[in-house]
């Protein structure tokens, strides 16, 4: 019958049965199944992955026809891993497998587009002039066109253009830039190198090889938890998410790893079946609370204060009440908890100040190479001793700088003494600064004195210039710090868990909103698990904790509960942070290709934040001042202005990167120098100190310091990146 006639069903042929009436043989049209077949054929099978911000970058088949991607599957070539632990496949996403969709979305460009206005402008410049340059200079110095079409930017109007015109065009205003105010005022914004490597230093190559400023991203993302390198000096190294198997209690605390981490999620749901405990820390009820056996909800941004009381509860019972072996070998060992703090004396009270060094002290010890950099502490017989460890063994004699428990001058093994209590000299009252008392309409505050005094046993030492000083331990102010009553009559620390002082459960309940039946069975689970298991207790954290404005005390505040347990760098226990696709695996050869390093160094990079700030005028909206943010026992009188001025000093001392750095053209220095029978060193810093040059920091408004290109690519800066400079 016709394809039309098949359609009504009293036309239809009984079609012969087999199977006892359970089948049917039918002779109906089957040319709609040449639809799916054209649908999915492919000419082959490529291997790639997805160019996102992800962290799982899974290996995907591609299958390609005549060029276009048709569909895609998920690889399972992956090598295996040994065989007490799952495999890592499959890996991969619902965003993954839906990839090509995004691909061939109406929504991406197919061809280069330009405001009509700056076409125009463009095409009648190029009319009139022969150069690119002088046609872009024609544009920018007329007061009016400019503000013609920069009036138009945030609206419509953009029509298709060539490749040859939008290049021709952007090459003349950075060559124009270049030229009239310098090549850092030429910058470029693009996250995440990980994602798509290539991508990424194309345009971060073309920016350094013309002198072109490099913004950054993982810290402007709010993605990089600067309590890592405020700690240990690296960027953000953790594990790979297959050590989740090895742990035999994890907490994911700001982390929901179905949502973020899909790939790897099955490790996290595998492991309970070891009987490995799970606790989700977040404030709603996500994904990941789901996957747990325990779900703590404290109030949104009082993580740091439910870390300082799990952390009370473990020195109370782990290296008090009941000393681990354990823990207290590896703080002694690969902490500073050791090491000598000197006291500054303050009204009636002291203060923690910095740590003692060897050079502090007569001959420095014996230390011949950097002195400076050198740490002190007791050993267990009441000896001054310089361990080998410290920074300043990195740069001195080799093979010293390890954390082998030796004298760094004779070699003779040491045990360090933690504290200085039952050897000291005398108790002193030391003041610790309390932020807990400021409350507002969204955090419950417990008041106290802003500086809390506790008693710590001290030791008086006699310094190289003949002065003498108070000294104790990092372990002893640790202890006083999180108020652990250790029977020196100090009214500031708890004699139980339900007092209501700094740091308690009883305390961190009131603030958080959890209560202090769960931060003490969690923690004290969390240490116990780890004393058993030599540190196989792990904590999951990620953006929830980090995009937060004190992000640094929450996360110290969770590192202070792995160190105290002895989990930092044993499998299976350890902190994990996971946002975005930070790693880059062959990053020694990437960076000369992206940074241009093969042809000259150093690149120029700039931090994002300060360049935003400064430059967008975020500044004149500021309503923080610096003395909100002020420690109680900072001298306020140090700190007056505004937060800009922090930002111009730290540029200028060098502790930031700075771009624009200068309120000349850079590429005139060398030529001015010439003229003043100077270097360009001398001659800048000469200039810098009589006034005649300036950082571009310090006059922000000025025309000559305004950025003037930003190149933007791989991102939506103004977008999903707003932060109030769009």
């Amino acid at each position: 019958m016709s394809k039309f006639l098949d359609r009504f069903r009293y036309f239809k042929q009984k079609g012969e049965t087999f199977a006892d009436g359970h089948g049917q043989l039918l002779k109906t049209n089957r040319d709609w199944e040449d639809g799916y077949r054209q649908r999915w054929q492919h000419d082959k099978v490529v291997r790639s992955t997805h160019g996102v911000n992800c962290t799982g970058s899974c290996s995907w088949k591609i299958y390609v026809k005549n060029g276009l991607v048709t569909w895609e599957t998920q690889q399972t070539d992956y090598p295996r891993t040994r065989p007490d632990m799952p495999n890592h496949e499959p890996r991969g996403c619902p965003r993954g497998a839906s990839y090509s969709w995004y691909l061939y979305s109406a929504n991406r460009l197919k061809y280069p587009l330009m405001r009509k206005r700056l076409m125009k402008m463009w095409r009648e410049a190029k009319v009139q002039h022969s150069d690119p340059v002088d046609a872009w200079a024609s544009i920018i110095e007329d007061a009016d066109k400019a503000k013609s079409f920069k009036q138009a930017r945030g609206r419509g109007g953009f029509v298709r253009s060539s490749w040859q015109e939008v290049n021709e065009l952007i090459a003349a205003s950075n060559v124009y830039t270049v030229k009239t105010y310098g090549p850092d005022r030429v910058a470029g914004f693009s996250p995440i190198p990980a994602m798509s490597m290539v991508s990424y230093a194309s345009g971060a190559r073309y920016l350094s090889l013309i002198g072109g400023t490099c913004l950054s991203f993982y810290d402007w993302y709010c993605d990089l938890p600067p309590a890592s390198p405020q700690t240990w000096g690296e960027q953000t190294d953790v594990p790979e998410s297959a050590d989740w198997y090895n742990s035999s209690y994890i907490i994911a605390w700001g982390s929901n790893v179905p949502q973020t981490r899909t790939p790897d999620a099955h490790f996290f749901t595998e492991v309970r079946y070891k009987g490995t405990k799970t606790v989700a820390i977040t404030p709603d009820y996500a994904e990941i609370a789901k996957l747990c056996d325990l779900w703590l909800a404290p109030k949104q941004g009082t993580d740091a204060a439910m870390a300082l009381a799990m952390g009370h509860v473990m020195l109370r019972e782990f290296h008090l009440d009941k000393p681990s072996q354990y823990f207290t070998d590896y703080v002694r060992r690969y902490t500073d908890m050791p090491m000598l703090v000197m006291l500054e004396e303050r009204d009636g009270y002291y203060a923690a100040g910095r740590m003692l060094r060897a050079a502090d002290l007569v001959d420095a010890l014996g230390q011949e190479t950097n002195p400076e950099w050198k740490t002190v502490a007791f050993d267990e017989k009441g000896e001054i001793t310089v361990p080998n460890g410290s920074i300043g063994f990195r740069w001195g004699d080799k093979g010293k700088w390890n954390l082998e428990q030796r004298d760094g001058k004779t070699g003779e093994d040491v045990e360090l003494r933690l504290s200085l209590l039952g050897g000291h000299d005398d108790i002193a009252n030391v003041g610790f600064p309390y932020f807990g008392g400021e409350g507002t309409e969204h955090f419950n505050k417990v008041e106290l004195e802003n500086v809390l005094l506790h008693k710590l046993p001290v030791k008086r030492l006699q310094k190289a210039d003949g002065s003498s000083v108070l000294v104790t331990t990092v372990y002893d102010l640790t202890m006083a710090n999180y108020g652990l009553d250790r029977g020196l009559g100090d009214e500031n620390c708890a004699s139980s868990y339900d007092d209501v002082k700094a740091y308690t459960p009883a305390w961190a309940e009131k603030i958080t909103g959890v209560s202090r039946a769960h931060i003490i069975r969690t923690a004290r689970e969390f240490a116990d698990n780890a004393d058993k298991t030599h540190g196989r207790s792990m904590i999951i954290v990620g953006a929830g904790l980090n995009h937060w404005f004190h992000l640094d005390m929450n996360y110290r505040g969770l590192i202070n509960m792995l160190i105290f347990c002895g989990c930092v760098g044993q499998s299976g226990g350890g902190w994990a942070h996971y946002v975005g696709q930070e790693k880059l695996r062959p990053q020694t050869g990437w960076q000369p290709l992206a940074f241009a390093l093969d042809w000259q160094r150093p690149a120029r990079h700039m931090n994002s934040t300060s360049y935003f700030y400064n430059h967008s005028s975020q500044w004149r909206y500021e309503t923080v001042t610096a003395q909100e943010l002020l420690s109680p026992l900072a001298d306020k009188s140090r700190y007056s202005g505004h937060l800009i001025d922090f930002n111009v000093r730290a540029e200028r001392m060098g502790w930031l990167p700075s771009a624009p750095q200068l309120g000349t053209n850079p590429l005139r220095i060398a030529e001015e120098a010439k003229k003043a029978g100077m270097t360009p060193v001398d001659y800048t810093v000469k200039s810098l100190k009589e006034g005649s040059i300036r950082f571009a920091a310090e006059q922000p408004e000025n025309g000559k310091n305004h950025p003037r290109n930003l190149f933007i690519w791989r991102s939506n800066l103004l977008g999903s990146s707003g932060k109030g400079h769009e």
